[in-house]
């Protein structure tokens, strides 16, 4: 496993910093379990271990968290997506990963200005016609100054750190290797999907790293959300604007956090969160991109009841299919409807339902929709229905797909700021209209005639390309080059423990020929002593206890490994 997760010696420094953090929060035995401790063995590295006793007395989630923390932004922003995670991790893991911040001390401008100079083409100081040296935020990926265009025009000016890439990239490395060994060698993880988990993660931080990507995605989501003039998102300067730096509009107007300046500035509370209920639901429901992490500190409230988002870095997508199956999920759960809640959940759960108790799942599901009976709506949390309906997938070890993570985070987050602002906020009442408009949208002679007109399509070009396939696969038939792929899963595994226990047989034969040879050295007369006893026949039993020791021990750590494979 070593080798496949260093994969070179080019992530081996940043191998070290890993495993030194994850052991100096009490996490030696992850480090291990990967195969670090010796990796680190081997290059000489010594571990420092201070503050010891107080670590040792931390909770598993609370060193987690810290480790995380102490890792950098890749491992902040693994953990932020983990704490949305109800189906892998349990209650205490999702409180304590909730904590997690990315807050940082920002980089002195001076250690900026090389990197400035490169993509704005001149001194921020001469490019603007005002420039803060001071950040107005900091965090683990890029930091926010304010400045003034020559025009007058307010803006903030974002800059990713300087050689943040470098660190990100060789950390998803490390992890990609990490999730396809635990993948392999741990079958219990298998239904959790760390590979495609690992995946989704990188494809989604790549994304992030790259600012100018993220005023594309504001500029569309500003598009889609283009007729509800309650909404603002910034306006993007493209001049300015690169993969490490990007300018957006100033938002002067009151975070989301700050409710008693809500208050003062006369704003309606009620109005917002409806608002801001309507927006969110518009872009996961019908447009199918959303922002994917609606926290207070990403929000702000504007005269005249209006909201503005800003910080579009993590967006989560939702195709066509998802959201279909997404709507029929919540209407199951709102409507009372067992039978599709468990018809969605299984089609998620996909290829992984090896030795699922179908009927049990179904039992807990229509148990669980039931205690809802006659609940009002406006007593109904959606984001705690997700949730606990993510918990019951994790009692039967079964996965979300990675794409919905961030969904249910946004539900959660969108419901919790909702609730803020007005303790009376019923998420439910907002999203059953519109769930229902949009479910008879899709029902209309026209939708209804759009999509056959699509699958008739599709079916017309695979039955124009059958005849050449059939050629094709005659053809190789005929010279015998007709292969069946036949991908079984866990063979290498197999193969392994066939190799072990042909290995053990072997000793076990060596160590019985040894024994009764060696009994029979000792009964002829004559030869060199040992002791007073043919030394050959006493220097058989020594090898052949020697080998009876190596073999209970290999026996010892085969049992030990299973163990740990089952945990």
């Amino acid at each position: 496993m070593l080798i496949e997760a260093v994969g070179g010696m080019q992530d081996i420094g940043r191998m070290h910093d890993i495993a030194s953090v994850l052991v100096r929060h009490g996490l030696g035995d992850m480090v291990r379990r990967f195969g670090l401790a010796d990796a680190l063995a081997r290059a000489g590295r010594a571990l420092h271990i201070p503050q010891a006793d107080a670590l040792a007395r931390l909770e598993p989630p609370a060193q987690t968290r810290r480790a995380l923390e102490e890792l950098g932004p890749t491992f902040v922003k693994l953990g932020q997506i983990l704490a949305g995670r109800a189906d892998l991790l349990g209650p205490e893991w999702i409180a304590e990963l909730s904590k997690l911040h990315s807050r940082v001390p920002p980089v002195p401008l001076e250690a900026l200005r090389p990197q400035l100079r490169e993509d704005l083409g001149g001194e921020p100081e001469t490019v603007f016609a005002e420039f803060d040296p001071e950040p107005l935020a900091a965090a683990s990926i890029a930091q926010v100054h304010r400045a003034r265009l020559q025009d007058g025009r307010a803006v903030v000016v974002k800059i990713r750190r300087p050689n943040i890439h470098e660190v990100v990239e060789a950390d998803l490395r490390l992890l990609a290797r990490f999730a396809a060994s635990a993948e392999r060698d741990w079958p219990t993880l298998q239904p959790y999907r760390p590979v495609q988990l690992v995946r989704e993660f990188a494809r989604s931080l790549r994304r992030e790293l790259d600012l100018a990507n993220e005023c594309r995605q504001a500029e569309r989501i500003a598009r889609n959300l283009a007729g509800l003039p309650e909404v603002q998102i910034p306006a993007v300067h493209w001049a300015f604007t690169h993969e490490r730096v990007n300018v957006q509009d100033f938002i002067e107007g009151v975070p989301g956090e700050d409710l008693e300046r809500v208050d003062r500035a006369g704003l309606d509370r009620k109005l917002l969160a409806q608002r801001g209920a309507r927006v969110v639901l518009k872009m996961i429901v019908e447009d199918g991109l959303f922002h994917a992490d609606p926290h207070p500190g990403n929000v702000f409230y504007l005269p005249g009841n209006r909201i503005a988002l800003i910080d579009f870095g993590m967006v989560g997508r939702l195709p066509l299919k998802r959201r279909e199956q997404l709507l029929q999920l919540l209407l199951g759960l709102v409507e009372r409807r067992p039978q599709e809640v468990a018809d969605v959940l299984l089609e998620w759960a996909g290829d992984h339902r090896a030795g699922l108790n179908l009927e049990q799942l179904e039992d807990e599901i229509e148990a669980f929709v039931d205690q809802y009976h006659g609940v009002p709506l406006a007593q109904l949390h959606i984001g705690q229905m997700l949730a606990e309906v993510t918990q019951v997938l994790r009692e039967h070890h079964l996965a979300l797909p990675p794409d919905l993570a961030l969904l249910i985070k946004a539900f959660i987050s969108m419901e919790g700021m909702g609730r803020a602002l007005d303790p009376d906020f019923h998420m439910t009442a907002e999203a059953l209209p519109l769930l229902r408009q949009v479910m008879t949208a899709r029902y209309q002679p026209k939708a209804i005639a759009q999509r056959g007109w699509q699958l008739l399509t599709r079916t017309l070009k695979v039955a124009q390309g059958l005849p050449e396939d059939l050629s094709r696969l005659l053809r190789r038939a005929r010279h015998g080059q007709l292969r069946v792929g036949v991908d079984i899963a866990h063979i290498r595994q197999v193969g392994d423990q066939l190799e072990r226990a042909s290995s053990r047989l072997s000793l076990a034969l060596v160590i019985a020929a040894l024994i009764i040879g060696s009994s029979i050295v000792m009964t002829v007369g004559g030869g060199p002593t040992l002791l007073g006893l043919p030394a050959f026949g006493l220097l058989g039993f020594l090898a052949a206890v020697v080998g009876g020791l190596a073999l209970l021990r290999s026996i010892w750590r085969g049992f030990r490994g299973r163990g740990l494979d089952e945990e």
